[in-house]
C-alpha cells in the first residue's frame, strides 16, 4: 500500500457531557478503499465530519501531503480535494439534476446579466451520468426523482469534485441491488484512478466486496482494523459491537393462523394494469421483497390509505373494509412503519412522547387538554418496553441515532394494540445491534397474534428474518416462497420476472 497522503491524528470531539470521539488515528492512501463500521452512535459520522471540515475537532491534529493543521473549514477540506456524500440527503427539490450537481459553480454566459449556460451544464452532467448508469437525464426535475435516483445525484455532486478523496456515508441505503453493484465498479474505477473512498456503511456484504480494509469504531474509540485477507462478517461484528450475533432467524412459538389481511387483486396509480393478492397470516413475517419500483411501498401506502386503491378489495379478518385513509386504517388496526421515517413517519422537533401519542391523542385528552402526565407515563412504558436510548421522554426525537428513531416509530403504534403491522425497510441506516433489537421485536410480535408485512431491499434481512417470502415485479406478485425454498437465486429470479 502506497504511503498515506492523509492522516488524523489523535482526533477528539467532546460535547457536554458526551465525548463523541476519543483520539483517534486514521491513515488514508491513495487509491485505498476504506470501510469505517461501527454501531450507531460510535462516531463514524463525527469523524468524518471533522475531516469534511463540518465539525471542529476538540483536539489533535490533519495532515494532508504532509502539511499539518488542527482542522478543516469545509471550504479548505473541498480544496484539499476531500468530497463527502452524505447519507441525509442535501439536494434542492425546486432545481433540476445538473443544478443540484454543479449548484454555486454552473458555466455562465459572457456578459453583464451572466445567465448559466445550460447547455455547458448539461454537457458536464452527462459523462457523470453515464459513468454511474444513470437512467435520467441532466434537465429532469429532482422532485420527481425516486429516493434511489436522488442518492445517485448525491453521488454525482461529489464526483463532480474531481476529488482525491471521497467519504461515502450509507451511499448504498435507497439503491438496488443492480444499483448497489453499479455503484461497486464505480467505487473500483476510482480506485484504478487512484481516488481514495472512506466508505460508511451497516451492510457487511459490501464491505467484503470493496473495501481494502476495515476501521471499526465504538463508542468514539479506533477498537481495531482489519485487513482484506481477515475480513468477515463474523470477525467485524465482534469489533462493533464486542459480542457474537446470534442467527438472524428465529422461528415462531406456534404455526401461523388464519389470514389477518387480505389483499385481492389490488391496483395501485403506479402500476393501472396490474393487480396484487397476497395473504398475511396471523403470527406471521411476510416478507416483500423485489427491485425498487417494483410496487412495494406503493402497495403499503394504498394499504393504509396514503395513496388511493384503484381497484380490487381489503379483507380484515375475512371482513371486507374500505380504507380511504390513514385514519380509516389506524382505525382499523392497521398501522404503517413508513420507509423514510424521518418525513413520514416522525415529527422531529417534537419529543418522544409528544410522537408516540400524536396518532391516538383523543385517549390522552381531558377536557380537550393533552394529560400530559399520562402521555409521559405511557411513553416512559414504551422506552423501557423498547429500549429506546435518550436522557428522557422529553428528548427530541431529531437527536435520536436511526435505531432509536425506528423504536419511537414503533412505539407509537405498539401503544394502539396493532392487528397488522406493515414495516416498509425497517432498518435502514440502522446498525447491526439496533438491527437485531428490531428483529426480536417482530418476533414478539408475531408470537403476540399480530400480522406481519415487511418490506425490505436488504436480501440478507428478507431471508433471514420472514416465515414467507412474496416477491413483486412490476407491480404484481411474481410468486410466494415457504423457507424451504429460500435463496437469494430464487428472489432474484422472481424479482426479475422469472419462474423458479
Amino acid at each position: 500500500m502506497p504511503e498515506p497522503f492523509l492522516e488524523l491524528v489523535d482526533i477528539s470531539k467532546t460535547y457536554p457531557g458526551v465525548v463523541a470521539l476519543d483520539h483517534v488515528d486514521l491513515k488514508v492512501a491513495p487509491g485505498e478503499v476504506i470501510a469505517l463500521i461501527g454501531e450507531n452512535g460510535a462516531g463514524k459520522s463525527t469523524l468524518m465530519r471533522v475531516l469534511g471540515g463540518v465539525v471542529e475537532p476538540s483536539g489533535g491534529l490533519i495532515r494532508v501531503d504532509g502539511v499539518e493543521r488542527g482542522s478543516f473549514t469545509v471550504a479548505e477540506a473541498i480544496q484539499a480535494g476531500i468530497a463527502f456524500v452524505h447519507q441525509e440527503l442535501n439536494l434542492f427539490d425546486n432545481l433540476d439534476v445538473a443544478g443540484n450537481v454543479f449548484i454555486g459553480r454552473e458555466p455562465v454566459h459572457g456578459g453583464p446579466l451572466r445567465l448559466i449556460n445550460r447547455q455547458a451544464l448539461y454537457a458536464k452532467v452527462r459523462p457523470l451520468l453515464e459513468r454511474l448508469g444513470a437512467d435520467f437525464e441532466p434537465d429532469a426535475p429532482l422532485a420527481e426523482l425516486s429516493l434511489a435516483q436522488r442518492q445517485l445525484v448525491e453521488i454525482m455532486k461529489a464526483l463532480s469534485l474531481d476529488a482525491r478523496l471521497v467519504i461515502m456515508d450509507e451511499p448504498t441505503s435507497s439503491l438496488t441491488l443492480t444499483e448497489t453493484d453499479r455503484l461497486m465498479r464505480v467505487i473500483a474505477g476510482l480506485k484504478a484512478d487512484g481516488v481514495s473512498i472512506i466508505f460508511i456503511t451497516h451492510r457487511l456484504n459490501e464491505v467484503m466486496q470493496c473495501a481494502d480494509r476495515a476501521v471499526v469504531l465504538r463508542d468514539g474509540r479506533m477498537v481495531g482494523a482489519l485487513t482484506r485477507a481477515e475480513l468477515s462478517p463474523a470477525a467485524m461484528i465482534r469489533l462493533m459491537i464486542g459480542r457474537d450475533l446470534k442467527s438472524l432467524y428465529v422461528p415462531p412459538a406456534a404455526p401461523p393462523g388464519e389470514a389477518v389481511l387480505d389483499i385481492v387483486q389490488a391496483v395501485t396509480d403506479t402500476y393501472p394494469e396490474r393487480a396484487v393478492s397476497l395473504s398475511v397470516r396471523r403470527g406471521e413475517i411476510l416478507g416483500l421483497a423485489g427491485l425498487v419500483g417494483s410496487g412495494r411501498t406503493e402497495l403499503a401506502r394504498a394499504i393504509f390509505g396514503v395513496d388511493p386503491l384503484r381497484g380490487g378489495a381489503i379483507r380484515l379478518d375475512g371482513t371486507p373494509i374500505r380504507i380511504a385513509s390513514p385514519r380509516a386504517a389506524i382505525e382499523h388496526g392497521i398501522y404503517l412503519v413508513p420507509e423514510d421515517r424521518k418525513s413520514s413517519g416522525l415529527l422531529l422537533d417534537f419529543s418522544i412522547a409528544e410522537n408516540i401519542s400524536l396518532p391516538d391523542l383523543s385517549s390522552y385528552l381531558r377536557l380537550w387538554l393533552v394529560n400530559t402526565a399520562r402521555e409521559t407515563e405511557n411513553a416512559r412504558r414504551q422506552r423501557e418496553r423498547l429500549k429506546i436510548r435518550a436522557p428522557d421522554v422529553e428528548t427530541a426525537v431529531g437527536s435520536l441515532s436511526g435505531g432509536n428513531q425506528q423504536k419511537v416509530v414503533l412505539a407509537k403504534w405498539l401503544s394502539m394494540r396493532p392487528k397488522v403491522l406493515i414495516f416498509d425497510e425497517p432498518t435502514r441506516g440502522i446498525d447491526v445491534g439496533a438491527k437485531q433489537e428490531i428483529y426480536d421485536m417482530l418476533r414478539r410480535l408475531t408470537d403476540a397474534g399480530v400480522a406481519v408485512l415487511m418490506i425490505s431491499s436488504d436480501m440478507e434481512e428478507v431471508i433471514g428474518v420472514s416465515d414467507r417470502i412474496a416477491v413483486m415485479h412490476e407491480g404484481a406478485i411474481s410468486g410466494f416462497l415457504d423457507r424451504s425454498q429460500f435463496s437469494e437465486h430464487n428472489v432474484l429470479q422472481l424479482a426479475v420476472g422469472h419462474t423458479i
